[in-house]
């Protein structure tokens, strides 16, 4: 199987987000007023301050933004406008238009003192040998693993993936995977999974809108938004996530470790009877 060039895709990848940073940067620089503490623009402007700059448009224009939301730190010009305690997060703002927007800062990363659960592997080991990337493999042990079900304790079933739709007041979003399930006292749920590999990031904005897809197209359900990450050794973390007062807040975190059937022992079963795991 062939195997990517990495050092010329770290560099292209190098080269894509100096002139994402370029772009946005001027697009906020163009907006920003002392002590706003939200603006919104529109897509089109990404194009137009493309050529301002002389850079080369992408052809995945939504790109540009994506990396900051998902991916990537803003360039620190943008970061020194925020407020103490605060960051400047893009969110949608309707179709073809942002926002950027001030909200407290806050970074979710796995809990290092907490329990790995290790669960037999039941993934295929076709996909592990295939997987185009860190989230797709991701995706793909957290469904073949049943994860989700272990995870929040009810049966879920995958709906769809990479669900593109749009959301009103938001725009075009994009759900990594979207289960539904159920528990033994018969209430419904709808849980939208984030999937975060290699620099990928927690953030504010994807929950919020995986929380308004849910309320918008499936109101009789109940919501839990999750969020998987691997971790060294390939863990993943899972997060049971909520937005309050405009911070996404952790409902709950697991660590689970796939193993070879034979790898769990005696002692680690006697250890989650009594861990409560």
């Amino acid at each position: 199987m062939l195997k990517p060039n990495t050092s010329a895709v770290k560099a292209k990848s190098d080269q894509n987000l100096n002139r994402y940073a370029a772009i946005i940067e001027r697009i906020f620089k163009k907006n920003y007023r002392t002590g706003l503490d939200s603006f919104e623009f529109s897509r089109e402007e990404i194009a137009v301050v493309a050529e301002e700059l002389g850079l080369k448009l992408p052809k995945n224009i939504g790109d540009v933004i994506y990396s900051f939301r998902y991916r990537n730190e803003l360039p620190s010009n943008v970061l020194q406008k925020a407020k103490p305690g605060l960051e400047w997060i893009i969110e949608g703002a309707g179709r073809a238009k942002y926002r950027f927007r001030l909200v407290p800062l806050n970074r979710i990363l796995p809990r290092s003192e907490l329990l790995t659960i290790k669960v037999p592997d039941s993934t295929p080991e076709i996909i592990g040998a295939y997987a185009l990337g860190d989230e797709q493999a991701l995706l793909a042990k957290v469904r073949y693993n049943r994860l989700v079900d272990i995870f929040l304790g009810i049966a879920a079933y995958s709906l769809q993936n990479h669900l593109r739709t749009t959301v009103s007041g938001i725009g075009q979003i994009e759900i990594d995977e979207i289960y539904v399930g159920m528990d033994r006292q018969g209430r419904q749920f709808v849980v939208p999974v984030q999937a975060k590999g290699g620099s990928d990031k927690h953030g504010v904005v994807q929950t919020q809108q995986d929380i308004a897809l849910c309320a918008q197209a499936f109101p009789g359900l109940i919501c839990r938004p999750v969020s998987a990450q691997f971790m060294d050794d390939e863990r993943i973390a899972m997060f049971e996530l909520t937005v309050i007062e405009g911070s996404v807040k952790v409902v709950d975190e697991k660590h689970y470790q796939l193993v070879n059937a034979s790898e769990i022992t005696t002692s680690d079963l006697q250890r989650y009877s009594g861990s409560g795991a």
